[in-house]
C-alpha cells in the first residue's frame, strides 16, 4: 500500500501556497475600488486554511524523499487538486460560473492551456484578468520544474535523455526539485520583467503589460481582451514573438549560460530544430498570405510569424481570424500544433526532440536496409541513443495519437461537429488554446460547449500537460500493486 502522506504534505503546502498568491488580485481590485476584493479575500482564507490543515494532517509522514509511485501520485495529484481551488474566484466571484466552467477555466489556465469560456473580458474586474494571468504564469515555472526533474526520473516519453542535462546532481527528487527551481526562477523572472518593460515601451498600460507577459512567458496566452492579441498590432507583434520564442526554448540552457557557458544553447538540436521549423513554415505562409489576399508583405509576414509561432509554442494568443486564410492555411495550423517547442521549457504539445528522435530512428533503419550487416545507431547531439530512450518516445507518439483519436470520437460522440472535435482535442492533449471552426477557432470561445464536452478536454488538459503516461500508469492495477 503507497503511503500518501508525502504526498498529501506536499500538495497541502502547494494549495496553501496558491492560496497566497490569490492577496495580488485582491490588492488589485483594492487599488481599483471596483468592490470585488472579498471574492479573493474568501478564496485565499478558504484555499490556504484548507492546504494548511492537510499539510499539518500529513506531516507525520513527511520524508526526504519520494518513492517512484508517490512522484507519480504527487505529479498527477498537484494539477488535479490546484485547479479545484483556483476555480473558487470564478464560481463566486464576478463571472458567477457554474463549477463545470469555473474548473475549466482554471485548468486551462493552470496547465497554461489558453483555452476559455469567458467573453466580454473586458468588463471583468481587473482582479480576475489579473488571477488568469497569475495562474498561467504559476503554470509556466510549475511545468519546467517537473519537465526538469520530475518527468526524466519517471522515465516518461523519452525525457530521460535529459536526466542530468546540466544538473548532473545527486540526491533524492524533491531536494533535486529544490535546487532546480531555485536556479530557474530567476531567468523567468527576469524574462517577465523584461518582457512587462518592453511591452510598456511599445504603449501598453502597465496592467495590460503586466498580465500579457505573465501569460506570454508561461506561453499560457489568456488575454484582457476578447479579440486576444488582435487588440495590439505592430512593433508589440514582433516584441511578443521574441518572447514566445525564448520562452519555447529550455531553461537549462539558460542557466548554463548564466553561468558561463553560452555554447550549449546554441549547439542544442533542439533550439536549431524549432527555430528553423518557425523560419520553413512562417516563410511559404507569409508568400501564401501575400500572395492571395491583398496584404501588405509586411503585415503578412508580421501575422504568419505571430500566429504560426503563438500555436506552436502552445501559447495560443490570435492576432487575426486565421480561419479566412484559406484552407491550405487552417490544415497548417492544425499539425503545426502538434509540433511543439523545447523540452524544460514552458512550451506544451509533442515537443521538437521527440520529432528528431523518430527521425534519427528512421534514419538507422534505412541504412539497415540498405546495409544489413552495418552497425548504424541512432544519435542525438552527437551521443548515442539508448533503445530505452527510443522505446519510451514511440509508446509516447502512440499514446498520443491513440489519445487524440479517442478523445475526438468521444467529443463527437457529445454532438459536435468533427473539425470542433478534431481540432478541440488537439488544443486539449497539445495545450494549444484556440481550436478551428467557427465555435472554438480564434474568433470564438468554448462556452457553448456542452458540460461532457468541457469535462473531457479538461482531462485533455491535464494528461497532455504531464506526458500522458505520467497520468495513464496510475490507473492501471500493477502501479497500486507494485
Amino acid at each position: 500500500m503507497i503511503d500518501l502522506r508525502p504526498v498529501g504534505y506536499v500538495i497541502g503546502l502547494m494549495v496553501a501556497m496558491l492560496g497566497v498568491t490569490m492577496l495580488a488580485p485582491l490588492v488589485a481590485d483594492i487599488v481599483d475600488r471596483n468592490g470585488h476584493w472579498p471574492v479573493f479575500l474568501e478564496s485565499a482564507l478558504f484555499t490556504i486554511l484548507t492546504g494548511g490543515l492537510v499539510a499539518i494532517a500529513c506531516q507525520s509522514g513527511n520524508q526526504p524523499g519520494l518513492t517512484l509511485q508517490q512522484t507519480f501520485v504527487l505529479t498527477t495529484g498537484v494539477w488535479f487538486i490546484l485547479p479545484i481551488f483556483a476555480a473558487l474566484p470564478f464560481v463566486i466571484g464576478a463571472t458567477e460560473a457554474r463549477f463545470v466552467d469555473a474548473f475549466f477555466e482554471a485548468m486551462s489556465g493552470l496547465t497554461t492551456t489558453g483555452s476559455t469560456v469567458l467573453s466580454g473580458l473586458e468588463t471583468l474586474p481587473r482582479g480576475l484578468l489579473l488571477w488568469r494571468g497569475i495562474m498561467q504564469w504559476l503554470g509556466g515555472i510549475g511545468i519546467i520544474v517537473v519537465a526538469m526533474v520530475f518527468l526524466p526520473e519517471l522515465r516518461v516519453g523519452g525525457m530521460q535523455i535529459f536526466r542530468s542535462e546540466g544538473f548532473d546532481t545527486m540526491g533524492k527528487i524533491l531536494p533535486r526539485a529544490t535546487q532546480i527551481s531555485a536556479q530557474i526562477s530567476s531567468i523567468y523572472i527576469f524574462l517577465t520583467f523584461a518582457c512587462v518593460v518592453v511591452y510598456l515601451i511599445l504603449g501598453m498600460s502597465f496592467f495590460d503589460a503586466l498580465v500579457h507577459a505573465f501569460t506570454t512567458v508561461s506561453t499560457g496566452g489568456f488575454s484582457n481582451y476578447d479579440a486576444s492579441f488582435g487588440t495590439f498590432s505592430g512593433a508589440t507583434e514582433y516584441a511578443a514573438t521574441v518572447f514566445m520564442i525564448l520562452a519555447a526554448l529550455p531553461f537549462v540552457r539558460y542557466v548554463q549560460m548564466v553561468n558561463g557557458a553560452s555554447k550549449p544553447l546554441f549547439v542544442d538540436p533542439q533550439v536549431r530544430g524549432f527555430l528553423i521549423a518557425i523560419c520553413v513554415i512562417v516563410i511559404p505562409a507569409a508568400i501564401f498570405l501575400t500572395t492571395v489576399f491583398p496584404k501588405h508583405p509586411e503585415e503578412s509576414l508580421r501575422q504568419a510569424l505571430f500566429n504560426i509561432t503563438s500555436i506552436m509554442s502552445g501559447t495560443g494568443y490570435a492576432s487575426a481570424d486565421y480561419m479566412t486564410w484559406g484552407a491550405p492555411l487552417i490544415a497548417t495550423f492544425f499539425f503545426v500544433g502538434l509540433i511543439g517547442g523545447c523540452a524544460g521549457s514552458t512550451a506544451c504539445s509533442v515537443k521538437i526532440f521527440r520529432y528528431q528522435l523518430l527521425f534519427a530512428a528512421v534514419r538507422v533503419q534505412i541504412q539497415k536496409i540498405h546495409a544489413p550487416n552495418g552497425v548504424f545507431t541512432p544519435k542525438y547531439s552527437g551521443r548515442p541513443v539508448t533503445e530505452d530512450v527510443l522505446n519510451s518516445v514511440m509508446v509516447f507518439f502512440v499514446f498520443f495519437v491513440v489519445s487524440l483519436g479517442l478523445l475526438t470520437v468521444f467529443l463527437g460522440m457529445t454532438g459536435l461537429d468533427f473539425l470542433t472535435s478534431a481540432s478541440g482535442a488537439a488544443a486539449a492533449l497539445a495545450n494549444i488554446g484556440p481550436g478551428l471552426g467557427d465555435i472554438i477557432g480564434p474568433s470564438g470561445n468554448f462556452s457553448s460547449l456542452n458540460d461532457t464536452a468541457k469535462w473531457l478536454l479538461a482531462f485533455g488538459m491535464l494528461v497532455g500537460r504531464l506526458e500522458l503516461l505520467a497520468v495513464f500508469v496510475i490507473f492501471t492495477p500493477q502501479f497500486w500493486r507494485a
